[in-house]
């Protein structure tokens, strides 16, 4: 149980990064405070998704620098990953080097993940990690992600806030980081040299109160168990939740269920605020309830749990699938109209699955749906990076 309260702890910053997001003006903490304008550019020394490492001297020979802090999980930073993808290629003939550096806490975001995410949205701009130390992020002082900083010829600061007006392109009619880029180009004053950016708060390592905070409460979080009959499942196939329901069929005896077990609880986690449902369900037999409870516990499984309530094993996954004949595990994703989204016979993809679950999450944007129903279709091994 505590390896999975562990594991969840590290992914609550990517579980509340959808709700964590703020605009952040020109009074900022004195904790971090912004770099002044006219600064010079804070030296770096980081490693990038291409397994180099990238410092400021190797983007000297460029009169303009630019260098926009982002990350992998905040909605709002993902809807700006092509626009830096965009600028870089619009600008890059014209002396300008875009640069982007994920400074938050590696247990909200480490290198391997970002390695992932960047080759399955075919990116190309270096992508460096400041999370190991936060020096970097700490010298320049980005206030959320994203937050451009702008240097001219000699890395003195004249640019800082945000890339465009509005995380909905279709609503952009403000190209700050572009004017600023522009005016320095032509040798001429930029004309808006601030601004305040809007997107998730950069999250630092020590405040960790909110982290510990919904830790305490997942621990305190009962694990229960029903029984299920043919009716109860039929019923649970037509999604009377009407929020997007991951079914997952399990046993005690299955090496593969229990394997990928904490990758589902985890991800109850994770997207439980947004209408999303869990239910585990095993095929053990009734008179071994105490077993699979005793399993349940381990895992701390706090989603809804429910167990064969006879020993007709087929009558009971005909009632949930008549096409379902073979063994478990087996996963099905119900949209909130009984529509299946996903379903796999064996051990799942946990990306590809989450992928699917964030492409048909309720959303209050459709841009963000829209994120994960494009980029690669490779099958990829980290279990952590859809978060």
């Amino acid at each position: 149980m505590w390896q999975l309260l562990f594991t969840l702890l590290f992914a609550l910053p990517q579980a509340l990064a959808a709700q964590d997001i703020s605009t952040a003006a020109s009074a900022t903490p004195t904790g971090h405070p912004i770099l002044a304008l006219g600064s010079p550019a804070p030296d770096f020394s980081l490693p990038g998704v291409d397994g180099k490492t990238h410092t400021l001297a190797n983007y000297a020979a460029s009169p303009i620098l630019v260098i926009v802090f982002t990350c992998n999980h905040c909605p709002i930073a993902q809807m700006y990953e092509q626009r830096i993808q965009q600028l870089q290629t619009d600008y890059r003939d014209r002396g300008v080097a875009v640069v982007a550096i994920q400074p938050n806490d590696p247990k909200a975001l480490p290198l391997d993940e970002m390695k992932i995410r960047f080759e399955y949205k075919h990116l190309r701009y270096p992508y460096l990690y400041d999370g190991e130390t936060q020096s970097v992020a700490r010298a320049y002082g980005p206030q959320a992600t994203p937050h451009v900083f702008i240097f001219d010829k000699d890395r003195k600061l004249r640019y800082e806030g945000r890339m465009d007006n509005s995380y909905r392109k279709e609503l952009v009619n403000t190209q700050d980081a572009r004017n600023a880029i522009d005016a320095l180009l032509a040798n001429r004053e930029v004309p808006v040299r601030h601004t305040g950016v809007f997107g998730c708060s950069t999250k630092w390592k020590e405040k960790t109160a909110s982290s510990e905070a919904a830790w305490r409460k997942i621990a305190a979080e009962p694990v229960k168990l029903e029984m299920a009959t043919a009716e109860d499942l039929h019923h649970l196939r037509e999604n009377p939740s009407k929020h997007v329901t991951l079914v997952s069929f399990w046993a005690t005896w299955c090496g593969s269920c229990i394997d990928e077990f904490a990758d589902f609880q985890e991800t109850f986690q994770m997207y439980k605020v947004r209408d999303f449902d869990l239910i585990t369900v095993s095929a053990n037999m009734p008179d071994e309830k105490d077993g699979v409870m005793r399993m349940l516990e381990k895992k701390h499984a706090t989603s809804r749990n429910l167990l064969f309530a006879s020993n007709d094993t087929a009558g009971l996954q005909g009632a949930f699938d008549p096409a379902w004949e073979s063994a478990v595990p087996y996963t099905v994703l119900l949209a909130p109209d009984g529509k299946i989204l996903y379903k796999n016979l064996g051990s799942v993809d946990i990306l590809e699955l989450r992928r699917t679950i964030l492409a048909n999450l309720p959303s209050d944007y459709i841009g963000f749906n829209q994120y994960w129903q494009t980029g690669s279709t490779q099958k990829d091994s980290d279990k952590s990076a859809v978060k």
